[in-house]
């Protein structure tokens, strides 16, 4: 019983090291979005974006692993004389469509308009940037993050000075400040 609790990490593939490398890369970029999204008193904030970037970096590390593990056997197979076809991609679209729905939450309609799409983005975008860094993929999450946050930011700040001004959230229930006591 004990041997299966014991987990030999030197075997991992990929190794311990680049797990937390791909999961710190995560919680770095994907926390600044989530950050500014918690400033500006959205509906899903740091601990949100983090919870869903954590998974989908974890859904990527786990299909790479899985991978990993598929294409050593297909080794076996090959030698054998079977096709083997191994696809890493399909996780990506179901992690995709799963954050796209959940995204959809943060929406809301009023009588003076549609508001919390930037949330949903910015939701959906952090799987995004946990899938990239999940499967390795550094400099694109790095990109997108600093892109991202780039456009929540400065962009933003531009465009107030424009006729093109960024509409504010309505005053709605769960929408003020968090006050501490």
């Amino acid at each position: 019983m004990f041997s299966l609790l014991t987990i030999d990490f030197s075997a991992l593939n990929p190794s311990l090291g680049e797990i937390l490398l791909r999961i710190g890369l995560t919680a770095l970029f994907v926390g600044i979005i989530g950050f500014e999204r918690q400033m500006r008193h959205k509906i899903a904030g740091v601990t949100t974006h983090l919870m869903v970037a954590f998974g989908a970096c974890g859904i990527a590390l786990l299909q790479e692993y899985l991978y990993n593990d598929a294409l050593a056997s297909a080794q076996e197979l090959i030698a054998a004389g079977i096709t083997v076809t191994l696809e890493r991609q399909r996780i990506i679209a179901q992690v995709i469509v799963g954050v796209g729905f959940l995204g959809s939450g943060t929406i809301l309609k009023s009588s003076s308009g549609i508001y919390g799409l930037t949330t949903a983005a910015t939701l959906w975008l952090g799987a995004m940037i946990g899938l990239c860094f999940g499967m390795g993929a550094y400099v694109i999450g790095v990109v997108l993050s600093v892109l991202s946050f780039f456009i929540l930011t400065v962009i933003r700040k531009l465009l107030e000075h424009t006729n093109a001004k960024h509409v504010k959230s309505p005053e709605m229930l769960g929408s003020g400040e968090i006050i501490e006591k």
